[in-house]
């Protein structure tokens, strides 16, 4: 494998962490129909795949954001992960929740963080980014600088790039829907006639039947 997200697609593919079933379509809980399934929490079963994934992070981390300060996971798929790589980075970590908790404190973010602090929020996996972008805005209104997001996989629907785009948070991520229906396509894991397929859900995934 050349690239990382080359890589890390393998990984999921190897790990069955991303499923694609292009005529047995699963339902999302958005009531959608999609060709292709995807849970990254599997990853934290295979301690070789969950430390490449934590090195790549820590290692875009380093390069793109050295003035970082805190460590942010997205509740729940990333709790763990983000917590990886604010051990390897030193740094301290808070994750923040989809919604307040209605008991306690009533926190919507778990940890100790500043007024002022430079964050980078850890996600695993980006669909339309409704709900990153929530725990974006909830560390911001607590008074964070949100430096920018990290994910391990996007399908890079457009709707996920305009409301990153609108909500002026940078996101990067290990691997996307291209690299992984290219290295798919390679390997022999899906048949050329699935692949047109694949790339018309990616395009209007609502209307996929």
């Amino acid at each position: 494998m050349n690239t990382v997200a080359e890589q890390v697609a393998s990984h999921l593919l190897q790990i069955k962490a991303i499923k694609l079933e292009p005529n047995h379509p699963f339902t999302w809980a958005s009531g959608w129909k999609s060709p292709i399934y995807c849970d990254n929490r599997k990853t934290l079963s295979y301690p070789e795949v969950r430390t490449y994934i934590r090195d790549q992070f820590v290692n875009l981390i380093k390069t793109k954001y050295p003035q970082v300060e805190l460590i942010a996971g997205v509740a729940t798929g990333a709790i763990a992960q983000g917590a990886l790589v604010a051990q390897e980075l030193g740094l301290p970590f808070v994750y923040v929740r989809s919604a307040a908790k209605n008991h306690g404190l009533e926190n919507l973010i778990e940890g100790e963080y500043k007024e002022g602090q430079k964050v980078v929020v850890v996600e695993d996996l980006i669909s339309t980014g409704g709900s990153s972008l929530q725990a974006v805005e909830a560390l911001r209104n607590a008074g964070c600088d949100v430096l920018g997001m990290v994910a391990i996989f996007t399908y890079g629907f457009q709707k996920a790039i305009d409301n990153f785009t609108n909500a002026h948070c940078v996101l990067d991520t290990l691997s996307d829907y291209n690299a992984m229906i290219d290295l798919a396509q390679k390997t022999g894991y899906v048949q050329e006639s699935d692949v047109t397929k694949l790339k018309e859900w990616r395009l209007s995934p609502e209307s996929y039947k």
